[in-house]
């Protein structure tokens, strides 16, 4: 998982950060970890920030800089193509909040502020200009693409941590900083992209008032337990190819194995990994599906499989 930041090395002034929060993350499966940045909505502590910087993790950690006061926080729902995420915080309440502003009134040649948790040590702010609107980029992550289109281009560089921070104008939010020129894989910029904040809290309100979508998943995440290799775009071998299988979880339970080529699930067809994780994303934890599968050496097994919950996709 990759994610993305602000570079000014100075500490934030307090009302560019107020509502601002440092996003923390554990990776369920492979070690490691993620830092990353968070927008408050509601003083109660529901949390906007990109889907991925949550992306994979078992568990989110959430610190209020001000207060000094962290929270461990819940996955609401999230969209992976719109890259956005709405996180609930366990137990709070009196948070300071931002102030968003309406991101169709934004102009190139806006004077903006980018706050970010940049290499994640802490919020720190970059100011720049708007230089484009409408904006979109291709981006990579874990190995697929796909685009981000209708994005505010700004003169802010962004580096890894500030991912979810905000990008204001006149005090007010106008977008959720989301990536550098180079996409997740940051590299030394004068670019930065935000997601107009208008888009991000319409997901946030689809999200909140529970309605899953095709591009809007709502609560725990549905898991198999496996990795998939990278699609290779081979239409002639269609199917997810498995790279490894978790033991005790419900691939392995199933018989799944490395280099088995996944290509049915819940009766719909599988014709890459990309296509087999938006089926997975769209069912439930606890939901039995019927699983097909080819393995090395020819042989096609299907079974019924119960899926438990996993890291958000």
């Amino acid at each position: 998982m990759v994610l993305a930041a602000s570079s000014s090395s100075l500490a934030a002034p307090s009302a560019a950060t107020t509502g601002v929060v440092v996003v923390n993350t554990r990776l369920a499966y492979g070690g490691g970890g993620g830092a990353g940045t968070g927008i408050v909505l509601t003083s109660s502590g529901t949390v906007l920030t990109n889907n991925h910087v949550i992306r994979g993790a078992d568990s989110i950690r959430v610190t209020v800089p001000s207060t000094g006061r962290s929270y461990t926080a819940t996955v609401a729902g999230y969209s992976v193509s719109k890259d956005i995420a709405l996180l609930k915080l366990r137990n709070a309440q009196g948070l300071a909040t931002v102030r968003t502003g309406n991101s169709n009134t934004v102009e190139v040649g806006d004077r903006v502020t980018a706050v970010g948790n940049g290499g994640g040590t802490g919020l720190t702010t970059k100011s720049g200009r708007v230089t484009g609107l409408g904006q979109s980029i291709t981006i990579s992550n874990d190995g697929e693409a796909f685009t981000l289109p209708g994005l505010i281009e700004t003169t802010t560089p962004l580096r890894s941590g500030d991912s979810g921070g905000p990008l204001l104008s006149a005090g007010r939010v106008i977008g959720i900083d989301a990536a550098a020129s180079g996409g997740f894989l940051f590299r030394s910029s004068a670019q930065g992209f935000a997601i107009p904040i208008n888009r991000a809290l319409k997901i946030a309100g689809q999200i909140g008032a529970g309605r899953r979508s095709s591009t809007v998943h709502i609560g725990p995440t549905a898991f198999l337990g496996l990795a998939l290799a990278p699609s290779d775009g081979d239409e002639d071998v269609p199917g997810a190819l498995v790279e490894s299988v978790l033991p005790g979880l419900p691939a392995a339970r199933a018989g799944i194995d490395a280099n088995d080529l996944i290509t049915s699930f819940a009766g719909k067809r599988v014709s890459s990994a990309t296509s087999l994780r938006k089926l997975v994303v769209q069912a439930s934890p606890g939901n039995t599906v019927r699983v097909t599968w080819i393995d090395p050496g020819g042989v096609k097994t299907s079974a019924a499989v119960r899926l438990v919950a996993g890291p958000p996709q």
